[in-house]
């Protein structure tokens, strides 16, 4: 990366950067797929476990996932490979992510990236994992419970496109605090702004809950609310770590 700051550089430079970081991402991505396709069976069986608990043995006294095509089960293991390379190598794409946006930064910020690196790969795989243990069982269980009078055809395609969605949609939502922690190092958004808006923020999450849970009862959406507003009270708490003289500001506002 050249040393000029970000706005001495043209249209075409900040492209070819981006295209470089995109690149050495896929890379990292592609390194961790073939690495994930050498044991994709496990990690097959470990994504699948969430609903195979519920399910009746079948004849050979094993739950299964069924499919309704010859290369069904070939793209199914090609979507865990991949998924598990994307959370494997978050690391490195976030240090992409770092490398292409610090050269808006001064050089004090700059001195930021182990920190930032290490809390988005923190909050990433946190909410995967909440996805997984938490939401995957209680969606899973819920959802048979309501069909326990028919007999359960789950097809592989269905239940890994709900799976691949719920993982990364609650693994983005988790990078709320890192987002706030940028916005307010640029002084976009500050504690003082976050806390005038919570009111309204909670009815914006539990829509949000409504829409990405895969059940429509209000206990599992309450689990996916309960978190992100956490989130919210611990990004007003960042905001105000990042600018704490925001307050002195406002007394001084007061006392104008």
């Amino acid at each position: 990366m050249t040393k000029r700051k970000a706005d001495e550089m043209s249209f075409f430079e900040h492209l070819g950067e981006l295209r470089k970081r995109i690149a050495w991402s896929l890379a990292f991505v592609f390194a961790f797929f073939l690495a994930s396709w050498s044991v994709v069976g496990r990690l097959y069986h470990w994504l699948s476990l969430p609903v195979l608990k519920f399910l009746p043995p079948g004849p050979d006294g094993r739950a299964k996932l069924a499919f309704t095509s010859l290369s069904e089960p070939f793209m199914m293991y090609v979507k865990v490979a991949f998924i598990s390379s994307l959370f494997a190598a978050s690391p490195f794409i976030f240090h992409q992510l770092w490398l292409f946006i610090s050269p808006a930064l001064f050089p004090r910020e700059k001195r930021w990236v182990f920190p930032f690196v290490l809390a988005t790969t923190l909050f990433f795989l946190l909410g995967g994992a909440f996805g997984y243990f938490i939401v995957f069982p209680l969606a899973c269980k819920f959802f048979l419970n309501i069909g326990r009078d028919f007999t359960a055809i789950i097809t592989i395609e269905d239940y890994f496109t709900l799976a691949f969605r719920v993982l990364f949609g609650i693994a983005a939502l988790f990078e709320l605090p890192v987002l706030v922690f940028l916005l307010a190092k640029l002084r976009i958004v500050s504690a003082r702004f976050l806390v005038r808006y919570l009111k309204y923020a909670i009815v914006v999450i539990f829509i949000i809950a409504a829409v990405i849970t895969p059940t429509p009862d209000m206990v599992t959406q309450t689990l996916f609310a309960v978190p992100m507003i956490l989130l919210y009270l611990l990004s007003i708490l960042i905001a105000r770590v990042v600018n704490p003289g925001e307050k002195e500001e406002k007394g001084r506002e007061k006392a104008e």
